[in-house]
């Protein structure tokens, strides 16, 4: 018998042990009845669930967003029946009819756990690797939380981060970006377990992998253990001294175990990682000696969690002692964690009052006028925090005299990710799930490609986070092509639920900030110029700040009758207005710097920008036009880059490949000529 320092209790491995074998019939059976699935890490993890859910993990089923409990992220996502079925034990609001409707239509238990669907699911994982990320950023977020919010009287925070990855999540290069990272900044309040059952989803695994685990987790920082997966004994007592030794080294748990454990015809084989071993599903159960009733649970398990959940009710309602006295005494980090933990933030307009106008003379970057916009938003905002990819001289985005987070000093508000943009963004995205700060990340344009995964999981799981992407065009000049996103601004924008935001000036900027920071269901993404741009002083100052949160807004009034309308964003919207001075009376100038809020906007407004009676209309930005055609239309024309750069002076770049005002000019006139 052990005891587990975050319970308190002995390890009942008798019970334990038919809860694992359970739970090894719920995955078989989900899977076998819809079909498809993955069996092999459910039934060759399931003791360690037991000792998990049944014994470790300090949660709480019917206070699933605890503050202090225990984060447990599968970043193996394909085993998802490994999570459902101890959720379903565990007391979790995750009804047996779930379980049966595994992978069904409009059911709480998806193929694989998508965060917001079941409780306990902390985030959304299946593309491997991601959930180690995530994992990191929780870690990050539990370290930054307990230097802000403990005191010597009151330690509301002291949770741990557990994670459950398999080969294929360690060999991605996310997760090695990622626990780099976490060895690093001494983050020691992770525990990854590695399953270790020598298999990938194709192969054994020996076919494509061959490094020692153990000395290179130990060479990145970690105290290592190895166990037996299947020795609950063993198992309890390495993750109990990984939640006891605090000594700035996160935790790896390397868990032999056997792939597809319960079905002799396909265990320790690749065969067993998908469903290949459902259609043994009834001489598995024999085997295991369950009974003939499928989806069985004893009363005996039954029992076993209803108590073990009693006890974790005594655990969350002696905290909550604790955190009442805490409040009491600190009401204004109460107040401030209340907002954060009710994902309260402040709006836009609240924040726009926050940042001064700049100087009608200003020209600057976007990326420059970023920098300038962050200082006083950090400071109204605390739970704000940043970071960048090696490149905080270039992104601009360092909140000045607000500290570095580190193993020293993790109440600091800067993020140095190093030169790991794909870790960078599932770090910020385990930020965004844990849900206590608003947190963003910065790197090149060009290398969000790098990190597109991350951005398009924010997406899918609505985490208010953002990103500022700097040297966003041809614009970023003699670096060349390898450096001009041409595509990338255009591939964003077709994420679905990601805010894309190209603002023109300094005061567009501005609301680009505020538009990113206050929105609270969904991912922004920031595009922003290395090179200057005026202070476009002919657009009043709210105009600019305010079109911004709509989207699009008209930044020039034709005179006289309609005649076209010009469309830009970004540092081509000074192309647009030249070009408007050159066309005469009744043309129109739109600032578009967000597709995704301008078409938020209703009806009546969108027509006010954009007159349906008016179909001639001309776009232009530094990128290519393909999405552009659903503003101009058939009638319509775009100028724009169907092509990769080149290296020379950006301004150079601009007028060799057409982003100019003549350019603009010939088009409309062409359009006018027309009938």
């Amino acid at each position: 018998m052990s005891t587990n320092q975050s319970t308190n209790r002995q390890l009942n491995t008798a019970v334990l042990s038919q809860a694992a074998t359970q739970a090894r019939g719920l995955a078989i059976d989900a899977i076998h009845k819809a079909g498809i699935g993955h069996l092999g890490l459910p039934l060759g993890c399931a003791e360690m669930g037991a000792v998990l859910y049944g014994h470790a993990l300090r949660v709480c089923p019917h206070h699933p967003r605890w503050l202090n409990r225990d984060r447990f992220v599968l970043s193996a996502g394909h085993g998802s029946m490994f999570m459902y079925a101890w959720l379903h034990l565990a007391g979790f609001d995750l009804p047996m009819e779930e379980i049966k409707n595994f992978r069904q239509l409009h059911s709480a238990t998806p193929g694989h756990p998508e965060f917001g669907e079941a409780p306990g699911v902390e985030s959304t994982t299946g593309p491997l690797g991601q959930g180690v990320g995530n994992a990191v950023g929780m870690a990050v977020s539990l370290k930054m939380a307990a230097a802000r919010y403990n005191t010597a009287e009151h330690a509301i925070f002291d949770g741990r981060v557990v994670c459950l990855a398999g080969d294929g999540c360690l060999q991605e290069g996310v997760a090695r970006e990622a626990t780099a990272y976490a060895g690093h900044f001494g983050l020691d309040n992770l525990i990854l377990i590695f399953d270790n059952n020598a298999v990938t989803l194709d192969a054994q695994a020996e076919e494509t992998q061959s490094e020692d685990t153990a000395k290179l987790y130990e060479a990145l920082g970690y105290d290592v253990d190895e166990v037996d997966g299947h020795d609950m004994e063993a198992f309890a007592a390495s993750l109990a001294k990984a939640r006891s030794n605090a000594n700035g080294r996160p935790k790896l748990i390397i868990a032999t175990t056997v792939v597809g454990k319960g079905i002799p015809e396909v265990e320790k084989t690749w065969k067993a990682h998908g469903e290949g071993g459902a259609k043994f599903a009834e001489t598995s159960r024999k085997g295991l000696g369950l009974p003939e009733e499928t989806f069985y649970v004893s009363d005996e398990v039954r029992a076993y969690f209803a108590e073990h959940g009693k006890h974790l009710e005594e655990q969350h309602a002696a905290w909550t002692r604790t955190f009442e006295a805490w409040q009491k005494a600190h009401p204004e980090k109460a107040a401030e964690l209340e907002a954060a933990e009710a994902g309260r933030r402040p709006t836009a307009e609240e924040l726009l009052a926050k940042i001064p106008e700049f100087s009608a003379d200003a020209k600057l970057a976007t990326r420059a006028a970023g920098g300038e916009v962050l200082q006083p938003l950090a400071k109204a905002v605390p739970t704000l925090v940043t970071g960048s990819a090696d490149l905080f001289g270039s992104t601009k985005n360092y909140l000045k005299d607000l500290g570095d987070f580190t193993r020293d000093n993790p109440s600091g508000r800067n993020f140095r990710f190093g030169i790991r943009e794909h870790a960078m963004g599932a770090i910020v995205n385990g930020l965004g799930y844990d849900g206590l700060f608003i947190p963003s990340g910065a790197t090149f344009l060009t290398f969000s490609d790098y990190m597109r995964g991350s951005i398009r999981l924010a997406a899918l799981s609505h985490l208010p986070i953002f990103h500022i992407f700097t040297h966003d065009s041809v614009g970023v000049g003699e670096d060349g092509p390898t450096h001009q996103p041409v595509e990338t601004t255009s591939s964003l924008r077709l994420i679905p639920g990601l805010d894309v935001i190209r603002p023109a000036d300094p005061e567009e900027t501005a609301g680009a900030f505020a538009a990113a920071i206050s929105r609270a269901d969904g991912p922004v993404a920031l595009i922003l110029t290395r090179q200057n741009v005026p202070n476009l002083n002919e657009i009043p100052v709210a105009q600019r700040r305010e079109g911004v949160l709509k989207g699009g807004y008209i930044a020039r009034q034709e005179k006289g009758d309609l005649r076209l309308i010009l469309l830009a964003t970004g540092s081509e919207l000074q192309v647009a207005l030249a070009a408007a001075g050159e066309l005469g009376d009744g043309i129109r100038v739109v600032s578009l710097p967000s597709f995704e809020r301008f078409a938020r906007q209703d009806a009546a407004y969108r027509e006010s920008v954009l007159p349906a009676a008016c179909r001639k209309r001309v776009a232009v930005e530094a990128g290519v036009t393909g999405l552009w055609h659903q503003f101009v239309g058939l009638d319509g024309a775009v100028v724009g880059i169907d092509r990769f750069g080149l290296s020379a002076p950006g301004d150079q770049v601009m007028e060799h490949l057409g982003i100019h005002a003549q350019a603009v000019t010939e088009a409309a006139r062409n359009l006018l000529s027309v009938g």
